[in-house]
């Protein structure tokens, strides 16, 4: 769903039945959620940036600039996507 994305948690840490239930639920979202689906599309957009950059063997001062600007940007959408993670679970215990 998020390849090569930052947007993962330490998969090495959670059950394997918690992971498929994360990778459900984003999926779920993604086709129910306009809100989630433009935050997932926007960091991946993001992580394709950061990638082209990082590909490089030498960044410029700007291109520094630039790669912490959009990790920052990056990190502020997936905590974006984790409250609507959130919020939807919430809302499935209270129902």
């Amino acid at each position: 769903m998020f390849p090569n994305s930052a947007w993962q948690p330490h998969w090495e840490e959670l059950p394997n039945m918690e992971r498929n239930g994360i990778e459900e639920l984003k999926a779920h979202l993604m086709m129910t959620n306009e809100d989630f689906r433009k935050l997932a599309d926007q960091h991946s957009d993001y992580a394709r940036k950061l990638d082209s950059l990082e590909a490089q063997a030498h960044l410029t001062d700007e291109e520094q600039i630039e790669e912490t600007r959009l990790k920052k940007l990056k990190l502020h959408l997936k905590d974006q996507m984790e409250a609507i993670i959130s919020q939807y679970r919430t809302q499935q215990q209270v129902a």
